[in-house]
């Protein structure tokens, strides 16, 4: 027998072990723990709001039921709705025209312009919206401002209520609206707009024919995270709306921890995973979502 034969035998072995196993079986090693961490985290603790919400405070749908039978939940709701679709579209056409600002500059102004955006990232969103009290309080800056210059007699309502939440709202999520549209913009050739121009087609034509749709997966990328985003604000609208106008979270809140009815908090709570999921869910059958979250080629 060879003295190699040993090696040759182990090798063979080797090799049929490597035609077993997936060749991806490497990979699921890898993501096993962080899957095993996402599951701790965030999958058992949703089960667990799921199942608050229909033991508490009896076993049952009936907290489900009051989603329409209940003129306070479904106000609710409504608002949260509204304010949500109202600041993704005012976020969305702020933002877009940002991203075009910025996709036209020169190299170095795109510099100025990105720090422009990204900088109220970096402030906390508490100190954002007592800042904006102040601004549009009663006796605030734009008040006394607009009095100054005659354009008002009377102070305007614009705080404590839900212009003054959109508003709030709005400044945050603009850079989330920006930075998707313009990885989106950077990717569009030149050369397109160039040669549009070039066959005679208008400033607006390029814009609206070639410009417009490739940017397209951008906006939708923009809109779903502003859309989903919002839908989970608790500070801004808690400040800036006074506790007169409450959205979704700031009313879980309230029913867990000060009328401690945790199957109410815990139902709303579910519509809100379930809404995003069905959310991302309509989006991923219009557009590639992997694509356009950078997850794909």
């Amino acid at each position: 027998m060879p003295r190699d034969a040993p090696a040759l035998s182990a090798a063979g072995a080797a090799a049929r072990t490597r035609h077993i196993l997936p060749r991806d079986a490497g990979w699921y090693g890898l993501l096993l723990p962080a899957f095993l961490l996402m599951t701790v985290l965030y999958v058992a603790p949703i089960l667990q709001v799921l199942a608050i919400s229909v033991t508490e405070p009896v076993p049952g749908f009936g907290n489900y039921e009051r989603l329409f039978t209940n003129a306070g939940v479904q106000r609710v709701i409504g608002t949260t709705l509204r304010i949500c679709l109202i600041t993704t579209a005012v976020a969305l056409l702020l933002g877009y025209v940002l991203s075009y600002v910025i996709t036209l500059a020169t190299p170095r102004a795109q510099r100025w312009w990105l720090l422009a955006v990204l900088v109220p990232l970096w402030i906390s969103v508490l100190v954002r919206a007592f800042a904006w009290v102040t601004l549009l309080r009663r006796q605030g800056l734009v008040n006394e401002g607009l009095q100054a210059v005659g354009l008002i007699e009377e102070p305007l309502r614009l705080v404590w209520n839900e212009f003054g939440i959109v508003i709030g709202m709005v400044h945050y999520m603009v850079p989330y609206a920006v930075l998707p549209m313009l990885a989106a913009m950077r990717e569009i050739d030149p050369r397109l707009l160039a040669a549009a121009r070039g066959l005679g087609a208008s400033r607006f034509a390029v814009f609206s024919r070639v410009f417009l749709p490739l940017s397209a997966p951008g906006l939708v990328a923009a809109g779903v995270l502003v859309f989903i985003f919002s839908l989970g604000f608790y500070i801004t609208p808690a400040i800036l709306g006074g506790g007169k106008t409450l959205m979704a979270a700031e009313w879980i809140k309230l029913q867990i921890l000060d009328l401690v009815r945790w199957g109410m908090g815990a139902m709303l709570a579910t519509v809100l995973v379930v809404t995003i999921l069905v959310t991302l869910a309509i989006f991923s059958r219009v557009v590639d979502l992997r694509r356009v979250f950078g997850g794909g080629h």
